[in-house]
């Protein structure tokens, strides 16, 4: 049974999707869909950038380092399949502002998967860092400091290691998701 302040959180997060009401039923399955850009934004941070940061990929000392690191912020643990993510929620508008290289705002409007807020474990996507009050995200700046950290990291076990040094490709934040690329016009001979 939830209690007061789990019905408030879980209400705010429902106010996200344009039909609230679908996205309790969707909670009484496990997860919701709800689109980014109203109440949130999210931003999608690799698996490996988050466990070099914490020195760990225990899910217990993880929780502790992004509660430290992420102070009041709410973090989504997606653990299906090859590619691992986590998600931190920040506050909408944040997509319009992200530079941090290596890890990616959602455009608004993408859909993420929110878990309801008693899933706090594998299998599937988890809180990590389950919300503790309505409009629990993390700030941007803490969020890129973690990405930061995680990323200097993995390139110091890297050269520890032996191994080439680590090329964290940049995310463009500015899509251009909707437009079609203008084709290049083929080159007359002459």
């Amino acid at each position: 049974m939830m209690d007061q302040a789990g019905r408030a959180i879980t209400d705010w997060l429902a106010s996200a999707h344009h039909i609230p009401a679908q996205a309790r039923r969707e909670f009484d399955v496990g997860i919701a869909l709800f689109p980014t850009g109203e109440k949130f934004d999210a931003i999608r941070l690799p698996a490996e950038v988050v466990h070099a940061a914490a020195s760990s990929e225990d899910p217990d000392i993880i929780a502790t380092f992004l509660a430290e690191a992420l102070k009041a912020g709410a973090v989504i643990h997606d653990a299906y399949g090859v590619g691992v993510w986590y998600y931190a929620l920040v506050p909408p508008g944040t997509y319009a502002d992200w530079r941090t290289p290596g890890a990616e705002c959602l455009r608004p409007g993408t859909w993420l998967g929110v878990p309801r807020l008693d899933l706090t474990t594998r299998p599937g996507p988890h809180w990590a860092l389950p919300p503790r009050a309505i409009g629990s995200v993390c700030t941007a700046h803490a969020v890129a400091d973690l990405v930061a950290s995680g990323q200097d990291k993995l390139r110091e076990t890297r050269r520890g290691n032996g191994a080439a040094p680590l090329v964290l490709g940049q995310v463009s934040h500015r899509r251009t998701e909707g437009r079609r690329a203008r084709p290049t016009p083929p080159r007359k001979s002459p």
